[in-house]
C-alpha cells in the first residue's frame, strides 16, 4: 500500500523547515571566519582573480593556470566576489568563497525531502495516534529525517561549509542521480533533465560523473530493477552523449587555448594517474571506504547498516519502481564504495557523493519502523537494536566530551603549542556532551503508558518510529551553534588570524617593489590576503636553493625576475621550526613582525645567494624546475 503524499501548502511548509535547518548548519557564521589552509584558500584565490581580470576561461592562481578542476564552482565563487560592494559584507573574503559549497548542501537537503515528500515509500508511515493532531506524519518525518541525516554527518559538517568543489559536486551529482530515479518511476515525463543534470557535475569535478551515474544504473538493475524501464524511460545511450555535448565545450576551449599542459595535467596527472597511482602520499589500504562509510554517518550508521542489508537480502523480489528508492540509494552507495576503493589515491572527500544515498538508507531504516520492538507502523514501546546501537554512540561520544580535560594535553602541534590549554578555557566539550546525552534519549528510553519521556518532543516520538530519530536529529542541531561554530572560530583565531596580520604588515610595506616568500608551511591564504603574488617553498636544504634561483629567473605575473644587485632584499615570511633548521641559520636581515608561529623577516639576498652556494656546494641542487602538477 502507497502513503499519500502531502498537500501542496504543507508540501510547501516541511520543505520551508528543511531550508531552515540547512541554514543553520551551513550559513549561520559563514563568513565570521577566514579562509582555510591550503586547498580552500587555493579555490578563493582562483576565484577572486577570475572576478577582478574578467578572464573567465582558465582559472588561475597565483599567477599560475589552475588545471586541477573544472571551472563551475570557481564561477560561482567568482560570482559572488564581483558583487558590488564585495569588501563591505565579506571583509574576511571566506563569504563568497563557501556560499556555493553552502547553498550546494541546502539544495541537496531539499532535493532528498522533496524527494520523499513526492514518493513516500512503501511502510514509510504509520497512522497518527487517537488525539494527535497537526500535519500527519506520513511522509513529512522520514523527508526531514533523510535531510537533516545527510546534514549531520561529520563529512557534510567539514565539507558543506569549505571552500572546495566537493559540495557542489554531491549536489549535482545527486541532481544527476535523484532525477535519474525519479523519471525511472514516473509513469510518464521527459528523460533528459537528469543527464542535463550530469553535465553540470561534469563541469564540477569531470569525467568521473559520467562513470557514476551509468555504474549506479547497472548496479540497480542488479538489485531488482526494471531493465526495459530503465532504457526505455531514462535512454542512456542518447543521454551520456548529450551529457559530453554540453559540458565538452568549455573543455574544447580550454584545449585550445592552453594545449598540451592543460590535457596532460588535467586528463593525465589529475584524472588518470590519481584513479592509477598514488599521488601525493594519499595511500590507504582496500578496506579505506569501508571505514569511511562506517564513520561518515554517525551516529546513526546501525541504521544505515540494518537498511543495506535489509536492501540486499530482498534485491531480488519483485518492487514497483515507486518504492524502490531504498533499492538505488543502496545500488548509489555500493558503487561509489566499491569505485572509489580500487582508486590508488584514496581522499575522506571522495566519499562526500554517497553521503545523500546514506542518508536516504538511515531514513527509511527508521521510517519502515522495522527498528521499533518488532512492531512495524506503529508507536513501540521499546527501541529496537539499531536505535539502542546508535544511543550508546552518542553516550560514547558524551562521554569522549566529558573527558576532553584528559586528552587534550595530548595534542601535539608545534606550530600551536598552546593549543590544548585554549581548548580547555572554553565549555564546549560540556555543551557538546550534554547535547549528545539529550539527543541519545529518545534513541534508548522506552515510552511507558503513551507518554514518552522527552518533552516537547512526546508528541513526535508517538507519531511514527521515525519520530525517535528525527527527535534524536532535531536535539543534535545544537551542536552546531554550541560546538562547531566556536571551535572553528578558535581554529580559525589560532591558525588563520596570524597569516591575517602578516599580509596586513606585507601591505603596509609599500607598492610590492620587494618580492614575497614563504618557506616552510606553505599557506596559500597569504597570497589571497596580501594580494602579492608569493614563492612557495618547503623546509629542506633543496628549498633555500630554489629560492634563491627562482627570484632570479622565474618570471610570472606579479614577479620580475631580478639579481641581488637590482633588488637587494626581499620578504620572507617562516616559521619558527624551519628558521631553526640549520641551513637558514644565521640569516642576515631584519625582523619585521611576528605572529603565532610566523615570522615575517626582510632578508638580504646577498646572503641568500651566499647561503644557496654553500648547500649547492655540499650537493644540494635546485628542484624548482622538476613538473609539479599542483604548484601554486
Amino acid at each position: 500500500m502507497l502513503v499519500r503524499s502531502l498537500p501542496r501548502r504543507q508540501h510547501a511548509l516541511v520543505l520551508a523547515l528543511v531550508a531552515l535547518c540547512g541554514a543553520l548548519v551551513f550559513l549561520l557564521g559563514l563568513g565570521h571566519s577566514g579562509l582555510v589552509d591550503e586547498t580552500p584558500a587555493v579555490f578563493a584565490a582562483t576565484a577572486r582573480r577570475m572576478a577582478s581580470s574578467g578572464d573567465w576561461l582558465i582559472p588561475q592562481v597565483n599567477g599560475l593556470p589552475r588545471y586541477d578542476k573544472p571551472p563551475l564552482v570557481t564561477w560561482l565563487m567568482a560570482f559572488f566576489y564581483a558583487l558590488p560592494g564585495h569588501a563591505r559584507w565579506d571583509p574576511l573574503g571566506s563569504w563568497a568563497a563557501r556560499l556555493p559549497s553552502a547553498l550546494a548542501s541546502i539544495a541537496t537537503m531539499l532535493l532528498l525531502a522533496d524527494t520523499l515528500l513526492r514518493w513516500p515509500q512503501q511502510g514509510g508511515a504509520a497512522p497518527t495516534p487517537s488525539g494527535a493532531r497537526g500535519l500527519q506524519p506520513e511522509p513529512w518525518i522520514g523527508a526531514l529525517s533523510a535531510a537533516l541525516a545527510f546534514a549531520l554527518g561529520p563529512w557534510m559538517l567539514v565539507w558543506g561549509r569549505s571552500e572546495v568543489s566537493d559540495a557542489l559536486f554531491t549536489a549535482t551529482l545527486t541532481l544527476a542521480l535523484l532525477l535519474a530515479w525519479r523519471t525511472y518511476a514516473a509513469p510518464s515525463g521527459p528523460w533528459w533533465p537528469c543527464w542535463g543534470a550530469l553535465a553540470l557535475a561534469v563541469l564540477t569535478k569531470g569525467p568521473v560523473a559520467l562513470l557514476l551515474l551509468p555504474l549506479t544504473l547497472i548496479c540497480f538493475s542488479g538489485l531488482g530493477a526494471e531493465v526495459g524501464r530503465l532504457r526505455r524511460r531514462l535512454r542512456p545511450l542518447a543521454g551520456l552523449p548529450l551529457s559530453l555535448g554540453l559540458a565538452a565545450p568549455w573543455f574544447a576551449l580550454a584545449l585550445l587555448r592552453e594545449g598540451r599542459p592543460y590535457w596532460e595535467s588535467f586528463f593525465g596527472y589529475h584524472n588518470l594517474q590519481r584513479y592509477t597511482r598514488v599521488v601525493n602520499n594519499h595511500q590507504q589500504g582496500p578496506a579505506y571506504f569501508l571505514l569511511v562509510l562506517l564513520l561518515a554517518s554517525l551516529p546513526f550508521t546501525p541504521l544505515l547498516l540494518a537498511q543495506l542489508q535489509r536492501t540486499l537480502r530482498a534485491a531480488r523480489t519483485p518492487l514497483a519502481p515507486a518504492v524502490s528508492l531504498g533499492r538505488f540509494a543502496a545500488a548509489w552507495l555500493l558503487v561509489v564504495l566499491g569505485f572509489f576503493s580500487l582508486s590508488a589515491t584514496k581522499l575522506p572527500s571522495y566519499w562526500l557523493v554517497a553521503t545523500p544515498a546514506a542518508a536516504l538508507l538511515v531514513a527509511l531504516a527508521a521510517g519502515l519502523g522495522l527498528d521499533a520492538d518488532g512492531s512495524r507502523g506503529r508507536c513501540a514501546s521499546r527501541p529496537g537494536p539499531a536505535l539502542r546501537s546508535s544511543a550508546l554512540l552518542l553516550l560514547l561520544l558524551g562521554a569522549a566530551l566529558v573527558c576532553a580535560p584528559l586528552w587534550l594535553p595530548l595534542i601535539q602541534d608545534p606550530s600551536l603549542p598552546d593549543l590544548a590549554a585554549v581548548l580547555q578555557q572554553r565549555p564546549w566539550w560540556l555543551l557538546g556532551a550534554g547535547v549528545c546525552l539529550a539527543a541519545a534519549l529518545p534513541l534508548w528510553l522506552p515510552c511507558r503508558g503513551g507518554a514518552p519521556p522527552m518533552v516537547p518532543l512526546a508528541r513526535l516520538a508517538q507519531a511514527h518510529p521515525a519520530g525517535r530519530l528525527l527527535g534524536s536529529q532535531l536535539l543534535l542541531l545544537l551542536l552546531v551553534p554550541l560546538v562547531l561554530l566556536p571551535l572553528w572560530q578558535l581554529g580559525d583565531q589560532l591558525r588563520g588570524a596570524p597569516i591575517r596580520q602578516l599580509a596586513a604588515v606585507v601591505r603596509a610595506q609599500g607598492s610590492g617593489a620587494e618580492p614575497l616568500a614563504m618557506v616552510g608551511l606553505m599557506k596559500p591564504s597569504l597570497h589571497f590576503y596580501s594580494q602579492r603574488t608569493v614563492l612557495y617553498e618547503g623546509r629542506s636544504p633543496q628549498a633555500l636553493v630554489n629560492l634563491a634561483e627562482r627570484l632570479g629567473q622565474e618570471r610570472r605575473p606579479g614577479l620580475q625576475p631580478a639579481s641581488a644587485q637590482q633588488q637587494a632584499t626581499l620578504l620572507l615570511v617562516i616559521d619558527g621550526e624551519t628558521v631553526g633548521r640549520p641551513s637558514w641559520r644565521g640569516w642576515a636581515g631584519r625582523e619585521l613582525a611576528r605572529f603565532g608561529p610566523y615570522r615575517l623577516l626582510r632578508l638580504e639576498r646577498a646572503w641568500l645567494e651566499r647561503r644557496a652556494r654553500e648547500l649547492r656546494a655540499s650537493g644540494h641542487e635546485a628542484t624548482w624546475q622538476m613538473p609539479r602538477p599542483e604548484r601554486y
